[in-house]
């Protein structure tokens, strides 16, 4: 993924509100997204377009989540894709490659296509191949609602999850970013929520509010166990020069050993 950062945490934080701009730059997050489409209401996108383009600065680079293409306010968003400060730009309703390349085309630095809808879906591969398309990111709420879906349950929502894992893969683009989990106080779901998504393959995940990202961070992390034995893996292989090895009583093959490394490139 040439050029493309790793984010474990991406905070959303509403548009319309810039006092609480540089406090969430001060949260700890991987990377802010300033929203201008769902946090804002209809009256106050142009108030809040304005109010982020005064207050952007190249040396507090954001993510900023503009309208989608559908919207009155996407042409005038566009305006704000290249602008300094603006490090990448989140597309909502994600369902087109040529929608993409109108952002592109408008400045943006990178691209995070927020996939939501069956459209989006049916479109995987096309838009993650897209030109400057950094990741993923999974729109689980809205998917939910334009399928029609019930009180869907993760089981459920597991097949769209690994689509956008392996159109990313194939794609080689960066692994996709999860969804929100809507549960501000409850820490036992977010953490059961993280633990799904890296086991998924997912490499981030979009949080609402700045107490849901230290755990995030640290459970998109490899952990100490899985460093102590990506460490051993490897001494081990080393030593063996070539020869079998077993590491914990397992046979240490080469997909072991690019597990390996990936876990230590991932902590480093």
């Amino acid at each position: 993924m040439s050029g493309a950062p790793l984010q474990r945490s991406l905070l959303f934080v509403p548009g319309h509100r810039a006092d609480r701009f540089d406090k969430a730059l001060a949260a700890g997050a991987s990377a802010v997204i300033i929203d201008l489409e769902d946090a804002v209401a209809p009256p106050d996108k142009e108030s809040a377009r304005a109010t982020l383009a005064a207050w952007l600065r190249p040396e507090h680079a954001v993510i900023v989540r503009i309208n989608s293409a559908e919207t009155p306010w996407f042409q005038a968003d566009l305006a704000l894709c290249g602008a300094p400060g603006v490090a990448g730009v989140m597309l909502p309703k994600a369902e087109r490659p040529d929608t993409l390349a109108q952002v592109r085309a408008a400045g943006a630095r990178g691209l995070l296509p927020l996939v939501e809808s069956a459209a989006g879906i049916a479109n995987l591969d096309a838009i993650a191949r897209a030109p400057g398309v950094w990741r993923l990111a999974f729109g689980s709420i809205d998917l939910q609602v334009d399928l029609g879906l019930k009180d869907a349950t993760e089981e459920e929502l597991l097949p769209f999850r690994l689509q956008l894992v392996l159109a990313s893969r194939l794609a080689g683009i960066g692994a996709p970013v999860d969804g929100v989990s809507t549960a501000i106080d409850d820490a036992d779901r977010l953490q059961q929520d993280v633990a799904r998504a890296r086991r998924l393959g997912f490499a981030g995940k979009l949080c609402i509010h700045p107490k849901q990202v230290g755990a995030v961070n640290a459970g998109m992390a490899p952990s100490d166990v899985e460093r102590a034995w990506a460490q051993r893996v490897l001494a081990a292989a080393a030593a063996a020069g070539g020869a079998a090895v077993a590491v914990d009583g397992k046979m240490v093959d080469k997909p072991v050993l690019l597990r390996a490394e990936a876990i230590l490139r991932e902590a480093s």
